[in-house]
Formats: C-alpha cells, structure tokens, sequence
C-alpha cells in the first residue's frame, strides 16, 4: 500500500464509537424493532436487583439474544421467564456501545408451551433411565487410594489447572493422565466420547475425572448429550463428573459414578491427602499402644487378684489350678502383643517406604538434578531458556552455577 493509499484510508475510516453510534442508529430507529414480537426458549435467567436478565434461544438452538426485563416491568408480565420455557416477547433492541452487544428489552412475555430443548432433554433422560442407566444400584464406588488417575477436560480452560493444582498439594507424585476433549460447541460431545474411549484403551487409569468450569447453560448442552452418556455408562473405571457451577444436575452427572459441583471438589473428592493419612496412621499407632497397656493393666490387676484369692487358699491342687491359667493368660498376652506390634511394625515400615520414594533428595541421589533460573524458578523446558541466561544446578550435593551456551531443542 502506497503512502498516498494510506492517507486516503485514514482520511475516510471511522472510530469505534462512530460505527457504533451508526449501528445503534439503524437499529432503535427501525420502526419494526421499536416494538418488535419474539418467540423462543428460555435457556437460561438470573434474576438481579435491576430486573430479570434471561437468554432467549431459537428452538433448534442455533441461535440466542440477551434480554431483560427490568424490576418496575416484571408484575406487568403474564408469564415470568423461567429455565426451559417456550415464550412470546414483546420488546424493543437497545445497543450498548461500551460492549458493542445488542439486548431485547422486553415489556410482555406471553406463554407459547414448553420449549423443544426442554421436552428433548426430558424424553431422552425418560428414556436413559427407563434403560436404567441412572439406577443407583449400577454405580461404582471410587477407588480408596488410586495411583493413576485420568483426567477428560479441555486443555485450554481453567479446570485442567485446577485439577492438576488439587492432585500435586494433596498426593505428591500420583500419576495423572490427560485425555483432552473440546467441552462446548456442536463438536464437544463426540470428543468428550473419544476421550473417554481413549482412557478405556489406555487401560492404566483407576478412575475417571470429566470435569468443565461453570458457564451458561446452553455452554454446558454437551453435557446432556446422548452419546457423552452412553461413554460415561460403558466405561469400565468409575467416573466422577465436576461440571460447572449449575445448580441442575446433567445427563452427565445423573449416570457419573459420582457427581461433585466444580472440577476442584472432583480432584478431592477422588484422592485422600497425604498428610492426612499419615495422621491417622500416627492416631492409630497412638491408639493402638494405649489399648495394649491398658489391656496390660487390667491383666495385671486380675493376676494380683488371683495372687490374693491363692494366698487364702491352701490347698495344693487350687494353687497350681491358678499358676496354669495365669501361665495361659501369660502366654495369650505375649502372643496378642506380639502380633499387634509386628502389625504396627509392618504398617510403619510401609509407610516409610512410601515416604522414602517421595523424597526428593532421593531422587537427587540417584544421579538427577534440579536445574533452576536466577529467579529459583525449575526450569522444565529448553525451548524455555536462552542462550547465555544463568542457572542454577542443584545435585546432590552442592550447586553449581552454569550458563547456557547452546539449546538443542
């Protein structure tokens, strides 16, 4: 583009505002959509302060427009907006510059039946679960210490994070796999489905997380697809879904092994903490020692009674009667003790064990080690680094500082 080409497209451009204020223009001026008649599905409604904000849909859902109906309008409606409801409205369109989106205004919202997504999702759940396949007796209940663990979501929203987060602070070095899948949009229920598949062929996992971060409901229709339903009641491992922050349970959540609200309370609903369990085998050690001496006091306590009870007797067939019970007391004693404590003993060394593999410095004896920036950062990628940063090498013993003088990615 030449100078003088340049100059003549910024003589004639326009600002933001000035497009906008033109659009804002035609639309509020159009006499037809000054008072315009609407008829569609409720998707979704949030009441507020300033009114009632609801999303109406097109019936085959391949279209939505923001409305409002604002509080000093809504006792003049004959129906009021809910969550599945096929309405006719009557409003005016309103731009808002700032967000450059356009909104219904509405003034009347007449009945027009039950909505076609509404009567869609209630016959196909009728028929799933005249199939039985929201039965309570068919689902699994989650594995009580699972190693490897597989996770369906989509890798670009905030639940992976979220997850991965949850899993590394409560059980350091579990293995997690990663089956993304798109989680929105007419191509998200065949990936949810070929991820979950994945996992089936992938054979390693204990238990299944799908999760999805919150949104509105028609983000979350995937969820309430047939065949994520069918996937999810095929699998062989438990499944429990983490979908959003919907008050209304999905297909999904119906059919899941086990339903939590956010993909965080999934993360932790399907792996115990560490640290906690390694309290309660400390409070069980505890416990375990106390019922052992106080098991010894009450038995010391008879054998001082049976030493009074064979003073006062003097026959000799009494006595020795009594010195061969408390020879089997003795005996049943030692033998409960020593098999509570090789129990006790076997439990502590395992966890030992456990906590030995988890030890970084472990790791570091072995021949590794942890390659940091200047700023104590790990540095896990080369592609992450540049030629002649400095790092820091952390052995097993000592540090040695280096400086990068070639990449090889």
């Amino acid at each position: 583009m030449t100078f003088y080409q340049a100059d003549l497209v910024t003589d004639t451009a326009i600002s933001v505002a000035g497009l906008t204020a033109y659009i804002q223009a035609l639309l509020e001026e159009d006499p037809q959509l000054r008072q315009v008649w609407v008829i569609g599905e409720v998707s979704s409604a949030n009441d507020h302060p300033k009114g009632l904000f609801f999303t109406l849909q097109d019936i085959e859902g391949k279209a939505a427009i923001n409305c409002v109906v604002w509080h000093s309008q809504i006792d003049k409606l004959a129906q009021i907006p809910q969550r599945g409801e096929q309405l006719i409205v009557l409003g005016s369109l309103r731009l808002y510059p700032q967000r450059g989106q356009y909104q219904l205004t509405v003034w009347q919202a007449l009945p027009a039946g039950d909505g076609l997504q509404a009567l869609r999702y209630r016959q196909l759940r009728n028929r799933l679960e005249a199939e039985g396949l929201f039965a309570v007796e068919r689902k699994r209940s989650l594995p009580t210490h699972p190693q490897t663990i597989a996770v369906v979501t989509s890798s670009a929203g905030a639940a992976w994070g979220d997850i991965q987060k949850t899993l590394r602070s409560r059980y350091p070095g579990l293995r997690v796999l990663f089956s993304p899948a798109l989680v929105q949009g007419e191509q998200a229920p065949e990936s949810i489905a070929r991820a979950i598949a994945r996992v089936e062929a992938d054979g390693r996992a204990e238990v299944l997380i799908l999760a999805r971060g919150g949104g509105a409901v028609e983000e979350l229709a995937c969820f309430n697809d047939e065949r994520v339903v069918r996937a999810i009641a095929q699998c062989s491992i438990p499944v429990i879904t983490g979908i959003g922050h919907q008050r209304d349970e999905s297909l999904a959540d119906l059919v899941a092994d086990v339903s939590v609200h956010t993909p965080t309370a999934a993360a932790e609903r399907v792996i115990p903490e560490l640290r906690k369990l390694y309290l309660e085998h400390q409070q069980r050690v505890v416990a375990l020692r106390s019922a052992m001496f106080q098991e010894l006091a009450t038995l010391e306590n008879q054998l001082q009674e049976f030493k009074i009870r064979l003073q006062r007797l003097r026959l000799d067939q009494k006595i020795l009667q009594q010195m061969q019970l408390l020879t089997s007391k003795r005996q049943q004693l030692i033998a409960r003790t020593k098999q509570q404590l090789q129990q006790a003993t076997l439990c502590c060394q395992f966890l030992e064990q456990k906590l030995a593999t988890l030890d970084p410095r472990a790791v570091l004896k072995r021949g590794y080690a942890v390659v940091r920036h200047e700023q104590d950062v790990i540095a896990r990628k080369a592609r992450d680094l540049a030629v002649g940063q400095k790092l820091s090498i952390q052995l097993s013993e000592g540090q040695v500082k280096v400086e990068v003088k070639e990449i090889i990615d």
